[in-house]
């Protein structure tokens, strides 16, 4: 079976392998985590690894011994593989099916010759306990589904325009490629995905839960990417369409969704103050064709859709992303490394000369000399106006750095 390249990932295991620390990997179901992992195991038998010294656990595959998923018997057989002198390479996939997942992930950790690698699709496997035992001792990657870059990879000849059109409509999990374009099937596929989460990953970590009411806050998310969302209006416009729900039974379910990784929060930032805001998030998908297959075409908004798309590249990219506030008006994103801060704005199309204008002032009124940049929709050539670069989106996500 041929994969798909992930070359940012795959370089970040390279450069952590060996290295005594857990190597966490998580991610929404369906993005690639454990491809990702069959691709590093295939680079370590060609640096030379005897296939035996790597040991792979998937614990959500039926083949895998029930008792492996209960108490530390998954620790005792790795602890019994070892060999003096020879470094072992352990994958745990899915690690939040273990029944004593703490003790065991902390226990291979401190087995002398084990690399440990272990996924997870919610990010409450990585809770306060193990957090707590492993402190200071594991590194997180974060896996999306397929940037564009990666998605342009699996249909090299074709052009990036109607390339760009499919990874809007269908989004980039890995598996959606090989469904020949087929909307039906693509539609039925990645509500599957949906529901997967929604079932396995959000309702089990309900004290108590309302699957009805658990579909509605999930489709007013979907339905309101990019939009500022207050548990108070959720709650507010949910009750008023005859779905009476409280405050605090949505903001569970929202932390739910965020913790399935199925949305991404971007923090509000004060430019001026310089310092984050705690209320009214954004809140967007974590790919772009979750939208139109929950909730149709007629929701397909190109320009949520685009303004999704880059904050999704922006996580890629820089270390931290949020919403940037300043004075009354708004700018779509900053972003912030270790070389600073940059601004962008995201625009579908900028041919109206008052469209344009109203999308450079936000950028125009940022102080200092940070990089500012507005992404467009449209096909025109890039530009610059005192300082602002204009780049066509499509560009700009296939100049994405890949390491």
């Amino acid at each position: 079976m041929s994969f798909t390249d992930r070359p940012r990932y795959l370089a970040w295991l390279r450069r952590w392998q060996g290295h005594p620390l857990v190597k966490v990997v998580t991610g929404v179901r369906r993005c690639g985590k454990s491809t990702l992992l069959a691709m590093f195991q295939s680079e370590l038998v060609a640096q030379g690894v005897e296939p035996h010294r790597i040991m792979s656990f998937n614990l959500e595959d039926p083949d895998t011994e029930a008792e492996l998923r209960e108490g530390l018997a998954l620790y005792h057989q790795v602890q019994a593989a070892l060999e003096p002198g020879q470094t072992t390479y352990v994958f745990v996939d899915e690690t939040q099916h273990l029944a004593e997942m703490e003790r065991t992930v902390a226990g291979l950790a401190l087995l002398d010759g084990v690399d440990l690698y272990v996924t997870g699709s919610n990010s409450g496997f990585l809770g306060r306990e193990l957090a707590t035992r492993l402190t200071g001792r594991y590194v997180e990657l974060n896996v999306l589904p397929l940037s564009f870059v990666e998605f342009m990879g699996q249909s090299p000849t074709e052009s990036p325009t109607a390339a760009f059109e499919r990874y809007l409509m269908f989004g980039g999990f890995p598996y959606v490629e090989r469904l020949s374009s087929d909307e039906t099937m693509i539609r039925e596929y990645l509500n599957g995905v949906i529901d997967a989460v929604l079932l396995k990953d959000v309702a089990p970590r309900q004290t108590s839960v309302n699957t009805v009411v658990l579909g509605n806050v999930t489709d007013f998310m979907f339905d309101n990417v990019g939009n500022p969302a207050s548990i108070k209006r959720i709650s507010d416009t949910l009750t008023s369409a005859g779905r009476k729900i409280g405050r605090g039974a949505v903001e569970n379910y929202v932390d739910a969704l965020v913790g399935a990784y199925l949305l991404y929060p971007a923090p509000r930032y004060d430019i001026r103050g310089k310092a984050r805001l705690s209320t009214n998030p954004k809140y967007f998908l974590v790919d772009p064709g979750l939208r139109r297959a929950r909730l149709g075409a007629r929701h397909a908004d190109l320009g949520h859709l685009l303004e999704n798309v880059v904050f999704l590249e922006l996580l890629r990219r820089f270390e931290r992303v949020a919403v940037g506030k300043l004075d009354e008006g708004e700018v779509d994103f900053v972003v912030e490394d270790s070389a600073g801060p940059a601004y962008y704005q995201v625009a579908l199309n900028v041919d109206d000369p008052n469209t344009l204008a109203r999308e450079l002032r936000s950028l125009a009124a940022i102080p200092g000399l940070a990089p500012r940049t507005l992404l467009v929709g449209d096909h025109a050539g890039p530009a610059n106006y005192d300082g602002i670069s204009r780049i066509n989106v499509t560009d700009w996500l296939l100049d994405s750095p890949q390491e």
